[in-house]
């Protein structure tokens, strides 16, 4: 048995008031008590505008992640469908409120609604992805008639100053080499909290557009590149890492072990040039041309990564005019898992979109190097 599998529904939830450039820091603190000196450097190569945070202008939270995910699943649901006909929940998240349960649990168990089929995917940004698949399988094979997938990140709570130690900033090479203001506050000043969450059906929609599923492709490099991006651990010169569980206790705070960290070297040198290769293998296998692609939704991290990438594609062949692309990274801020939802949310709400277009979105995750594509089709 092999079924067509639709998203129906898209939804998103993004916490409090959007949040301009020059708060960022009177909400997350200082570092040291001390204004970073590379902040408008990173700020203007990564273009973002505005971006949202879990925590409100006194410092105290105001959702876990659980709590951001069970709103965005709310905004789905209407008199058609509830929360209690959901027959699997899949979520992806890179920053859960704990390690166990699973952070599907915790968000089932916000909801209150039935008990249900869950699976929970973790990693960075291409966990979403595997959810997603997951789900489209489950239709699919006819094993469920429909599925809720949910990406959702609570960042801000690792980006707080209290978590960072201070480094030397290399502010005399930031105007020339960009990339290296990652090395400390990029992250900080790029990561956003919210929720993007999808309806698979088997069915599409009688009235309104739905988004057919054509395939879904995902690969991980990790075979053959190190770790660029880690939470609860250190990087070795050897570029290795050592797990928190392996590190002295005494050590957590003093080395900001639980602060997320970027290898920016590392990511510079392979984010573009190894989604370019699996795009490239993916054509080859599928036959895909590109040029039939009306809308492409690269999940971008920062802009200073847009050229980078239409350059790539355009020497590999597989060139994506600028007019076709489509983010919303300057409004919301890097969401992680969130964003690929939330992306094709406000893609579907504008307006634009018409029976017969195909929407190609790319997912990269700098993690350990892990990629992933797909086509969908409007109908």
């Amino acid at each position: 048995m092999s079924r067509s599998v639709y998203i129906t529904r898209l939804a998103k939830f993004l916490p409090n008031e959007p949040i301009a450039n020059e708060e960022i820091e009177d909400i997350l603190g200082k570092i040291n008590g001390k204004a970073s000196r590379a902040k408008s450097i990173i700020l203007r190569s990564n273009q973002i505008k505005t971006r949202y945070y879990a925590i409100d202008r006194q410092g105290n939270s105001t959702h876990t992640n659980a709590q951001l995910a069970k709103e965005a699943i709310l905004n789905l649901t209407d008199e058609r469908f509830k929360a209690e006909d959901i027959q699997l929940l899949a979520c992806g998240t890179s920053s859960p409120d704990q390690i166990l349960p699973s952070h599907t649990s915790m968000v089932q168990g916000e909801l209150k609604a039935a008990p249900t089929e869950i699976v929970a995917t973790s990693g960075a940004c291409c966990n979403i992805i595997q959810s997603l698949k997951y789900s489209f399988m489950s239709i699919q094979g006819g094993f469920t008639d429909n599925a809720v997938c949910v990406g959702s990140e609570r960042m801000s709570h690792w980006m707080v100053s209290k978590y960072f130690q201070e480094e030397a900033e290399k502010i005399d090479r930031l105007e020339t080499e960009p990339i290296l203001a990652f090395e400390k506050d990029f992250l900080r000043f790029m990561l956003s909290d919210g929720t993007g969450a999808a309806l698979l059906e088997s069915e599409p929609n009688k009235n309104g557009l739905s988004l057919r599923i054509e395939w879904i492709d995902q690969r991980s490099y990790a075979n053959e590149l190190p770790t660029c991006m880690f939470a609860g651990a250190l990087q070795n010169p050897d570029h290795t890492i050592t797990g928190w569980a392996s590190i002295d206790q005494h050590r957590w705070a003093s080395d900001s072990v639980f602060a997320i960290k970027q290898d920016t070297r590392l990511l510079g040198n392979n984010i573009v040039k190894f989604g370019g290769k699996l795009l490239k293998d993916i054509v080859a296998k599928r036959n895909f041309d590109v040029s039939s692609v009306n809308y492409f939704l690269p999940h971008l991290s920062s802009y200073f990564f847009a050229p980078k990438i239409e350059e790539e594609l355009r020497e590999i062949g597989l060139a994506i005019p600028a007019e076709k692309w489509f983010t919303n990274l300057s409004k919301v801020g890097n969401i992680g898992v969130a964003a690929p939802f939330v992306m094709l949310e406000e893609l579907m709400g504008s307006g634009r979109l018409k029976a017969g277009d195909k929407i190609l979105m790319m997912v990269p995750e700098s993690a350990r190097f892990n990629f992933a594509y797909i086509l969908y089709t409007v109908v």
